[in-house]
């Protein structure tokens, strides 16, 4: 029970046991925040997303499929696939679901979100997230707010839009903090074949998604037009 506590602190504080108090009262204040710009459920869970991917790419790079895809991609580049692409590419739709629930508020929630990925991160990892998050969100944003589409259709559009955004600026991100975190200079991960993959398995999620909110809204469950 001591090692699954002493594991929980580690994660929750980022490794510095003795921020707990200061990470408590954080994550607290972050919650009271939500819940009075009136978030829920799909709101908490946004915001906890972000520096959690965050964190999670700083600690895992995804499995080194050189070997097996060089040849079908005609790539000398190292090509690293990431499961974790696809929860990456569901930030996407679950900030639509949140706009949906807190109007234009989702904007505050994006800042708060890229402010804790600072603190769950490599400085550069949340650097390169944090300009990726804005620029696509903001594109995200956008399109979700200002297109007359209906809503299945709006959830692909702004996950098309915002995903290569999103994987060039973390791409590049990502090979400056290997390159100064794990002194890796060869390992690069900003090639064609990655773009490829990361964009593919970011728009899973959305495809999925879209595809169970049109059926609804056939069956009349979901209004089309609702933002």
């Amino acid at each position: 029970m001591d090692g699954l506590w002493n594991e929980l602190v580690s994660a929750l504080t980022n490794g510095n046991p003795g921020q707990l108090p200061l990470a408590a009262a954080g994550i607290l204040a972050t919650a009271i925040l939500i819940w009075y710009l009136k978030g829920r459920t799909w709101a908490f869970i946004y915001v906890a997303l972000i520096p959690f991917l965050n964190w999670t790419f700083g600690k895992f790079s995804g499995f080194d499929a050189t070997a097996e895809l060089g040849g079908l991609f005609g790539a000398s580049s190292r090509i690293m696939v990431n499961p974790l692409t696809i929860a990456t590419g569901m930030v996407f739709v679950v900030r639509d679901f949140v706009q949906r629930e807190m109007g234009h508020r989702v904007l505050i929630l994006m800042a708060l979100a890229v402010a804790w990925s600072f603190y769950y991160s490599w400085p550069v990892i949340a650097i390169a997230s944090g300009i990726a998050f804005a620029i696509s969100e903001t594109a995200d944003w956008l399109i979700f707010t200002f297109t007359r589409y209906r809503l299945s259709t709006r959830i692909l559009l702004s996950s098309a839009l915002a995903a290569p955004i999103d994987t060039t600026v973390f791409l590049y991100g990502a090979d400056l903090a290997r390159q100064m975190q794990l002194g890796d200079p060869a390992g690069t991960m900003f090639n064609a074949p990655n773009w490829i993959l990361f964009i593919l398995g970011k728009m899973i999620g959305a495809v999925v998604v879209s595809a169970m909110i049109r059926a609804r809204e056939k069956r009349g469950e979901v209004d089309p037009a609702a933002a």
